[in-house]
């Protein structure tokens, strides 16, 4: 394979672990795959109506298949934009809210959509405006990196020397031309020597960071560069953060104007331009009869050879192939799977998949005040926050001069999202407000809130117990048995027809991306069990794996 792209070509998420174009799997002309006809309006459940679920079940229904989509809880999944009572359409992201321009696969959904976008405010980038960093009990305000006290500088440029200790630049380029064999060759030399390391570990050790002092390290964990922080990350094996940067994850970050949900939802209603068996205007709503089925309790294999899904009130169908997009903890937790569908390594990696808490709390206010500028001071009355104390992230959304607007008063993930967690709403916007009084003590925010305050614990949530997944020292042969798990050939019959699919099935967990990459995995694998080819000039995932897939580490 010869590179595909030219040496400045945009960074996206192609691989590394394996470096397969979705994107232009789902571009080209001739689709995804086609079907016999004797396929055509087979049965098909998926578990979960997550953006990984409306994914799959979109493309199986243009290739004529009748996907029947199973849902405990909201449609969406951690794509979930909830409306302030009152508010005229204004949201919280209580899942994802910042999206790559990378997550290609998922922009083609997004653009399918007609959806808008516009950049992210994140720490130190125009959107935000600007940024006040709080450490140790002194702000600093800044509009850009230049602006800040040296130590900053120092961290940041330590964080690139630190990574240019593992060739960063020479894998980012091979990922920029899609140089599949050099990405290969050097990703796959770094799996065997930082699977068992931490993130902190590398950190620590690498020649940029040890010559600094413990201070910069601090620095980098609490506020870092990009989206905020990594001491969250500190405990995650390097393999997850290094796939982050190089994919470009942390920079370049969009939110969709109306909310992330408009995606699953936008998928359910969306009538395919190019549809096999089904009549023009066939929607996935409309083979549903406007709603999914109910949430699923049991799975297991029935007599026939099919797997039979049993939901919330004890209705039991049969299907042929099943997807299964939820978390991998409700398959002991909340759903009765039977346990030879699995081997005992991959029921291994399903238990041992760690799951990260999150926390966000949001309110509304009346407009965007914190653009007022104090006029002691010529600055922003109030900016994007980092800081080490409990809010530890604040955002700022605003929908335009004198329109409601909305304040993320903290997003905060582990510890500090739980020490949010058993506490109610209005405790917690106490609790924010109270933090952000010592950051801004002449800013009533408190005067500008309205309407009720939103706010998610997701480890407190029965269908998801976490927000995503972090993968610790050790964990790439889970990731790699769970991922590869489309690929059914080899598999004992026990074994075939039911599909995984979800960011925490990915190798980049808390990225969407992750999870429209393995929806369109599953995709393959159910078409490739029922018969289905892909096109000669389109292969798919399947078809490539075998040479580039994801390298096996010894067990």
């Amino acid at each position: 394979m010869r590179p595909t792209r030219p040496a400045n070509a945009p960074v996206t998420l192609f691989g590394p672990d394996f470096p397969f174009a979705y994107d232009d799997w789902l571009r080209h002309p001739r689709g995804l795959a086609t079907l016999p006809e004797a396929a055509h309006g087979t049965e098909v459940a998926v578990v979960g109506a997550g953006v990984a679920g409306l994914v799959a079940a979109y493309e199986l229904m243009k290739l004529g298949l009748r996907p029947v989509l199973h849902e405990a809880s909201r449609m969406g999944g951690r794509l979930r934009s909830q409306a302030f009572e009152g508010g005229q359409g204004v949201i919280a992201e209580l899942g994802g809210m910042r999206f790559p321009a990378s997550s290609t696969a998922f922009f083609h959904y997004v653009n399918l959509l007609g959806l808008q976008t516009r950049p992210f405010p994140n720490p130190l980038t125009p959107a935000a405006g600007s940024t006040v960093i709080d450490l140790e009990g002194q702000t600093h305000y800044a509009r850009s990196l230049e602006e800040l006290p040296p130590v900053f500088r120092e961290v940041a440029a330590a964080w690139n020397d630190a990574l240019e200790e593992l060739g960063f630049s020479g894998l980012q380029q091979a990922l920029r031309e899609r140089d599949v064999p050099r990405l290969k060759a050097l990703w796959n030399a770094l799996v065997p020597l930082w699977d068992d390391r931490t993130f902190y570990d590398f950190v620590a050790q690498s020649a940029a960071f040890s010559k600094l002092s413990f201070r910069h390290r601090e620095i980098f964990g609490q506020v870092g560069f990009g989206t905020g922080g990594w001491d969250s990350d500190f405990p995650n094996t390097l393999l997850e953060i290094l796939r982050v940067v190089l994919t470009g994850c942390d920079e370049n970050q969009h939110l969709i104007v109306g909310g992330a949900q408009q995606v699953p939802l936008g998928l359910w209603q969306h009538a395919p331009a190019s549809i096999a068996h089904w009549p023009t205007g066939t929607t996935l709503a409309s083979l549903h009869g406007g709603a999914t089925r109910p949430g699923v309790t049991a799975i297991h294999r029935a007599s026939d050879g099919r797997i039979a899904v049993t939901d919330t009130w004890g209705s039991e169908r049969t299907y042929p192939v099943v997807l299964v997009t939820c978390q991998s903890w409700l398959l002991t937790t909340q759903i009765a799977v039977q346990e030879s569908l699995f081997s005992q390594k991959l029921w291994m990696a399903l238990d041992r998949t760690r799951y990260m808490q999150s926390s966000k709390t949001f309110v509304m206010v009346d407009r965007p005040f914190w653009k007022d500028v104090d006029p002691a001071t010529g600055r922003d009355t109030m900016s994007m926050t980092l800081t080490d104390r409990l809010t530890r992230g604040t955002y700022l959304f605003d929908n335009g001069p004198d329109q409601p607007a909305v304040l993320c008063l903290s997003y905060a993930w582990m510890s500090d999202a739980l020490k949010m967690l058993p506490h109610p709403p209005e405790k917690r916007v106490q609790l924010a407000l109270d933090a952000l009084r010592k950051i801004y003590p002449g800013v009533d925010i408190a005067s500008h809130i309205v309407g009720d305050p939103i706010t998610i614990s997701w480890e407190a949530d029965p269908y998801f117990l976490g927000a995503f997944k972090g993968a610790l020292p050790g964990h790439y042969r889970y990731n790699q048995r769970m991922y590869g798990h489309f690929m059914q050939d080899g598999l004992p019959a026990a074994e075939r027809g039911i599909f995984l699919a979800g960011d925490d099935i990915s190798f980049t967990p808390a990225w969407v991306e992750g999870a429209v990459q393995t929806a369109l995995n599953a995709v393959w694998g159910i078409a490739h069990q029922l018969g289905g080819q892909c096109p000669a000039d389109n292969p798919g995932p399947g078809e490539h794996y075998p040479a580039i897939g994801p390298i096996a580490l010894p067990d």
